[in-house]
């Protein structure tokens, strides 16, 4: 194939900072090692997230300069509104000042104890909202998605044999909704069928359950399913997203991924009564319902984000610049994730670090080295973002021990990603040189934002 080449032209840059492998040993002494307690002036390659990294687009900065900032009513709304609506044929739209916010008001609303909802998989913020409310989280992976270095197709799938024994188990009327993560993030960011999505829609109408979308990705999990889905080839991502839309009963979104914006997310649903309950609460914790937390300005962005996100040729970009960095650490023996996701790089931290147990997270354990290496920072998808611990105290690992290489939108050459392959073969050569890490400090929710580690000795 040709060589990738980025489907936009760069307007505005801004420096990297350099610093030595000495310092970045300090540094990540310092922040305990937690890439989170790291100074963003400190890091050469930001990988930590995608989300609310994106670099915004001439039209995007235009948008925002004609934002209007009426606290009700602003055009600016209603032009998101609209957006939102022919994406997704979703009736009411809510905006909210990210993803999570959507998330806490839908799940404070509909959880409790002794409620259970359901998911492919739940990323940290999701399931911390539905637990913070009292109720259960439970993922149902394929069988395929468990096995990061084996090839499939669609890999972010939910396991439906399970799901229709999960509802007989646990009763529908305590299974609020069912919820699919487009694409798939702790999954390894693999995509979601149509089928797939058509089957858990079915059987979720035959039992009454409501069945919502995790959206962030919804943009490149359909052009993954134009690329590998039979009779979707001639089909346009716009029609494909349109379709996805159409099982669903509502959806939630953060804005900061697949619509390019620095902030900003929604609630988007068919059920009026749940949209009233949703709308009450949004003004209590957000703001009223034509701003929902958010500037004139930051929903303006959102607006053409969401359109410009669907042009293929910047999803084959997109893709093929993820494929690009997966192929290259595969040539050289790294385990990753196969196939390549849709917005980042898995690498498996359990087969690159064997010699570490997972009771010292090896996952964090290589986060630390690709820093301290080449001053990149990443994020540990494995025990400490999701371990739990029994009554003994003792860890209840996380299924798979992952670490995340997550590429912002338009930001990054291709000379950048060459240094990152570079980076992460270097560290693998010497990978039985790194040493496991032990929690000194953490919280009961969403520890791996905040706690702190030191090696083992």
């Amino acid at each position: 194939m040709k060589t990738i080449i980025e489907p936009f032209k760069i307007k505005s840059v801004e420096p990297i900072c350099f610093n030595t492998k000495e310092e970045r040993v300090s540094i990540l002494e310092k922040a305990n090692y937690n890439p989170f307690s790291i100074h963003a002036n400190d890091v050469l390659i930001d990988l930590l997230t995608d989300s609310g990294t994106s670099a915004m687009s001439s039209n995007q900065w235009a948008g925002i300069m004609q934002g209007d900032e009426s606290y009700a009513g602003s055009p600016s709304f209603f032009h998101f509104e609209k957006t939102v609506k022919e994406i997704t044929g979703l009736p009411i739209v809510i905006p909210a000042h990210q993803g999570r916010a959507a998330e806490k008001i839908l799940f404070s609303i509909l959880g409790g104890k002794g409620k259970y909802f359901i998911s492919n998989t739940l990323f940290d913020t999701t399931r911390a909202n539905i637990e913070f409310s009292g109720a259960g989280g439970i993922d149902l992976l394929c069988e395929e998605g468990k096995h990061p270095t084996v090839p499939s197709a669609f890999k972010g799938n939910m396991d439906t044999g399970a799901l229709k024994k999960i509802i007989i188990e646990k009763g529908a009327d305590n299974i609020p909704m069912v919820i699919m993560t487009v694409t798939n993030n702790s999954g390894g960011g693999q995509p979601v069928s149509m089928q797939n999505i058509k089957t858990v829609s079915a059987i979720c109408k035959e039992n009454k359950i409501p069945f919502f979308i995790d959206a962030c990705r919804f943009a490149e999990n359909s052009y993954f399913i134009k690329l590998r889905e039979e009779g979707y080839a001639n089909r346009s991502v716009t029609e494909i997203a349109a379709e996805l839309f159409s099982y669903a009963d509502g959806c939630t979104m953060s804005a900061k991924k697949d619509a390019f914006a620095n902030i900003g997310g929604f609630l988007a649903m068919r059920d009026m009564d749940l949209a009233i309950r949703c709308r009450n609460l949004l003004i209590i914790t957000e703001g009223f319902t034509t701003y929902g937390g958010l500037a004139g300005r930051d929903l303006e962005a959102i607006a053409i984000g969401l359109k410009e996100v669907m042009d293929e040729h910047y999803l084959q970009y997109r893709i093929r610049s993820i494929e690009y960095l997966t192929n290259k650490l595969i040539a050289a023996g790294v385990p990753v994730m196969q196939p390549a996701g849709g917005h980042a790089v898995y690498i498996d931290a359990k087969e690159f670090l064997p010699h570490i147990p997972v009771e010292q997270y090896p996952g964090q354990a290589l986060v630390g080295a690709l820093y301290v290496e080449g001053g990149i920072r990443s994020v540990e998808i494995g025990s400490l973002m999701f371990g739990k611990y029994n009554a003994a105290g003792k860890l209840i690992p996380s299924q798979m021990e992952l670490v995340r290489l997550a590429i912002p939108r338009r930001v990054y050459t291709q000379s950048h990603i060459d240094y990152v392959a570079e980076v992460v073969i270097e560290v693998f050569e010497k990978r039985n040189s790194i040493k496991g890490l032990q929690i000194t400090e953490e919280v009961p929710m969403l520890r791996h934002f905040t706690a702190k580690l030191k090696q083992t000795p």
